[in-house]
């Protein structure tokens, strides 16, 4: 139902400012919006997950509230791409209760930091909690090896199918038949635009970011966050190779691969995240839903987590507290897990497979 009321109140305002050409070049919505004119739920799904939030429209027109006709399409888009993770969620009772704010994102790290904490406190030998362990292999002396590969790699499968099953929800929704997901030359489109985040450039200064003035600060944060958690995944997976490949065990020097690439791609993760942060907390609340505000600022926090518990492994390796950091890092890995297919995070596979569709029609039209 909420979609429906949703399709109504979109379709009134794209109707009264699709004749703007302000941002035309930089947004993709208003150009896709002259293929698409008769809107149907998927169209307006499909357009939602086009648009990159840049606010230069909302800031250009002469109708944006508190003018009678109200015109606020980034608000009314931003309420679409809410109701789209949920919608397209699965299992669908998932996004209840993964779907968070902050608050309960940290309250949900601290709780499987106890769980594991206990566990290292129960079983680890010696059931050294606080142990001070300098040996190869030290991390595995606190959380065994086959149980730390076994729940990461439930968790894994469990986020890639529940990812792949929205996305193939999303596709068959809001675009042309699947077999169009194989076009070579719109997917180097999509990943071109999605690399370069092309349609973050807003009227072409930048987006509306955290003031009515132009700025390329939410791009460069954007692009570190994408491009540092990238970094950190490639630390895990040369670390992964030196160790069951190699048999080089962990952990590892400061200056080799997986160290470098780690702390590269932490302290971008941390430096995007924060000044996204900072940039919603000062940004104007009036073009967002309050919803996607709460999973914006949920996502932001989980990812700081992550990293910063990173950088906490690294300093305190040598210590008596690595145990306990151990637990909270992970805990704060596996909270990321759970919440990827239902919060904020997915919107990186909708929107590339918005950016596929609509480099397919824009090179059919």
């Amino acid at each position: 139902m909420l979609l429906i009321d949703l399709q109504a109140e979109a379709t009134r305002q794209l109707t009264i400012c699709n004749a703007c050409r302000y941002c035309e070049g930089y947004c993709a919505v208003f150009p896709a919006l002259e293929i698409r004119r008769d809107l149907e739920r998927g169209d307006l799904v499909y357009l939602a997950n086009l648009c990159h939030d840049c606010r230069a429209c909302y800031y250009a027109c002469m109708y944006a509230p508190p003018h009678e006709f109200g015109v606020n399409v980034p608000k009314v888009l931003s309420a679409v791409r809410e109701e789209t993770y949920s919608r397209y969620s699965w299992p669908r009772f998932a996004a209840k209760i993964f779907a968070r704010g902050a608050l309960w994102t940290i309250l949900a790290c601290a709780l499987a930091a106890v769980v594991i904490a206990s566990g290292i406190a129960l079983f680890a030998p010696d059931h050294r909690l606080f142990g001070v362990v300098l040996a190869s292999g030290s991390f595995y002396e606190f959380v065994p090896y086959l149980t730390l590969v076994s729940v990461f790699l439930a968790l894994g499968v469990f986020v890639l199918v529940a990812t792949i099953a929205g996305a193939l929800s999303f596709w068959r929704d809001t675009s042309s038949p699947l077999r169009d997901l194989l076009n070579l030359r719109a997917l180097r489109q999509a990943s071109r635009d999605a690399l370069k985040l092309r349609y973050m450039r807003g009227g072409g200064d930048g987006c509306f970011y955290p003031s009515d003035q132009p700025s390329p600060h939410r791009r460069i944060a954007h692009s570190l966050v994408f491009y540092g958690f990238f970094l950190d995944l490639a630390a895990t997976a040369t670390a992964a190779l030196m160790q069951d490949v190699w048999r080089v065990m962990p952990p590892y020097p400061l200056v080799s691969v997986p160290v470098v690439l780690g702390v590269t791609g932490g302290v971008m993760l941390v430096l995007g995240t924060s000044s996204l942060i900072w940039l919603k907390e000062r940004s104007d609340t009036v073009p967002s839903s309050a919803g996607m505000r709460l999973k914006d600022y949920a996502l932001l926090t989980s990812l700081d987590l992550v990293a910063i518990t990173g950088f906490l492994i690294l300093g305190l390796r040598t210590t008596s507290l690595l145990g306990v950091t151990l637990a909270v890092h992970l805990a704060s890995v596996g909270v990321l897990f759970l919440t990827m297919p239902y919060g904020k995070f997915v919107h990186f596979g909708y929107r590339y497979l918005a950016l596929v569709q609509n480099a397919l029609e824009s090179h059919q039209s």
